[in-house]
């Protein structure tokens, strides 16, 4: 069973369709035993970062997350906030923590300077940096759906594994250990996100590293 964590942010409906469309058993829930219990995790999240760990915190869906997929190293994909929140800290609004799951920070888009609109909303290609299972099948440059004005700026290059050009390189996908995520929206992506979230649905993470 896939949980796809339900902490009051994000699109939950339409991700769940979208694992639906491939035949997977997927979950919306703000249960921390149900989270704990499943066999891969999903983490979407639209909106602030301080609002969402907040929101995290208040239900105890931390301390679930942590269980599940630092402590039992179960298949994990955050989306959009979802990635973000895996940073060391985050700057919308002041500076927030966060789960501290990929070293790094969050900070906004640097490209109003290049005469850039942000938040960044639309279709952009996406280029992978290091080979990995989660893109396995998709055209090179493949093109996502982005709907953001935050970033994440990893402390760790490693751990990136896909980029997109908006006036600066913007981290699209980063990857480490049993912990994949996405700035990107697979499932408002087409073709292109349904088989990214088919590649998650058939993952079996190689390395612990966390």
């Amino acid at each position: 069973m896939i949980a796809i964590v339900d902490y009051g942010l994000g699109n939950l409906f339409s991700v769940a369709k979208a694992f639906e469309m491939l035949g997977a058993e997927a979950r919306i829930t703000g249960s921390p035993d149900e989270i704990r219990r499943a066999d891969r995790v999903v983490l979407p999240g639209v909106g602030a970062f301080g609002d969402g760990m907040d929101h995290l915190r208040a239900n105890g869906l931390d301390a679930a997350l942590h269980d599940a997929v630092i402590r039992d190293q179960k298949p994990f994909l955050g989306i959009c906030l979802g990635l973000q929140l895996l940073a060391d800290v985050g700057e919308e609004y002041g500076e927030h923590r966060g789960l501290g799951w990929i070293p790094g920070r969050v900070r906004k888009l640097n490209v109003e300077s290049v005469g850039l609109k942000v938040p960044h909303i639309g279709w952009n290609d996406v280029a992978v940096s290091r080979e990995n299972p989660l893109f396995r099948g998709l055209k090179a440059n493949a093109d996502f759906y982005f709907v953001h004005s935050y970033m994440l700026d990893c402390a760790e290059p490693i751990n990136v594994v896909a980029t997109a050009s908006y006036g600066e390189a913007v981290t699209a996908a980063i990857l480490r250990g049993n912990i994949f995520a996405t700035q990107f929206h697979p499932e408002k992506s087409q073709d292109n996100g349904l088989k990214l979230l088919e590649n998650f649905i058939a993952w079996t993470p190689s390395a612990t590293v966390c």
